[in-house]
């Protein structure tokens, strides 16, 4: 069966990423044909990588030999992109955010059901072997039923790129990275949201958030801190979870860390007070060597790439991976956290005045 043929829109750091890492290792799925992007100097490295560089998009949509598009451009670009593909008779992945809020992305997706045409987001961090190690013991409950959830991502570079500090195009760290972390978040557990608080912060100077906080209480009682900074010269583990009977601490994407069970062992010895500052605690003491075990790391299990499964919904009309329900729920979670923000700010400024 032959592969689908796709054209990149948008030849900057994920485009070329997309074509030369991911596309690259299934040519028997999908295979690039040329690129669109603004700029001539991408639209040459393009060409110089093999692709034909298309004049317009015009000429792409035009392309009876392009069967899907790919969209890497500025978050504010996505929505105007996807629904011109889609009327085209296009298949559309799109990189996240799929749009800059929930009324864009429906819009999108009511081209998509109306043209019967597949729009699929990239959704990439749900491959990552250290939220596959998360999902695998939350799942298997080897550290019991796990109540709390700490996930961050820290680095010390602020804003990447140009658009990402401008509003309009929907830049700042809640569409960059919240959009990850959220969407692992929801595919851990199916539980509804209760509460949510949030924390943006604006310590570079810019119009959009720099980085935030995210305290949320689901209803099953599991509680998550979803954290995202760019200006920390010393990091906090990407993961830390607490279960009934252990503790589960990863470092970084390398996957150091630990995964500390109880014994469940009713003959060891209680913990001895040790000094801490300048008193005594038995409460912080560490357990004894019998009451808690060290548990390995499970190799995470392997599943077929977004692009394998893309390449069966098209040709064999599987169920997608990243489902747009899904994907609908992030985005309604960051409206949320958006409009809290702005919320926030209006009720201070009516304070301060």
């Amino acid at each position: 069966m032959k592969p689908i043929y796709f054209a990149i829109i948008g030849y900057g750091g994920m485009g070329s990423y997309h074509g030369q890492e991911l596309m690259a290792k299934e040519p028997e799925k999908v295979q690039v044909v040329g690129t669109y992007d603004l700029s001539e100097d991408r639209q040459v490295l393009a060409a110089e990588k093999g692709y034909y560089s298309y004049t317009s998009y015009e000429e792409v949509l035009a392309d009876a030999t392009i069967e899907a598009v790919l969209i890497a451009t500025p978050n504010d670009t996505h929505k105007e992109l996807a629904i011109q593909a889609l009327e085209a008779g296009k298949h559309v992945v799109c990189e996240k955010p799929a749009a800059m809020n929930t009324e864009e992305l429906d819009e999108i997706l009511s081209v998509a059901e109306k043209t019967s045409r597949r729009f699929m987001v990239h959704q990439n961090r749900r491959w990552d072997p250290d939220f596959l190690i998360v999902q695998d013991v939350y799942q298997k409950g080897q550290i019991g039923e796990i109540f709390q959830i700490e996930s961050r991502v820290q680095g010390a570079n602020g804003i990447p790129g140009d658009w990402r500090h401008l509003e309009q195009h929907g830049g700042g760290m809640v569409l960059d990275w919240g959009v990850h972390l959220f969407d692992q978040l929801f595919y851990l557990t199916q539980s509804p949201i209760k509460k949510i608080t949030t924390d943006l912060s604006y310590i570079l100077g810019d119009e959009v958030d720099d980085g935030f906080h995210c305290f949320i209480t689901f209803e099953s009682g599991l509680k998550a801190i979803v954290e995202v900074g760019t200006t920390n010269y010393s990091k906090l583990p990407r993961w830390y979870v607490k279960g009934t009977e252990g503790t589960m601490k990863i470092e970084d994407w390398d996957l150091t860390g630990e995964l500390i069970a109880a014994t469940k062992d009713q003959t060891f010895s209680p913990p001895t007070p040790i000094q801490a500052g300048v008193g005594l605690t038995k409460t912080m003491a560490p357990p004894s060597e019998e009451a808690t075990k060290r548990i390995p790391f499970l190799e995470v299990p392997t599943f077929p790439s977004f692009y394998e499964n893309f390449f069966e919904v098209i040709r064999h009309h599987a169920e997608p991976f990243v489902k747009n329900e899904e994907v609908r729920k992030v985005m309604v979670l960051i409206d949320q956290v958006l409009s809290n923000e702005r919320e926030a700010a209006e009720v201070h400024l009516l304070e301060s005045v």
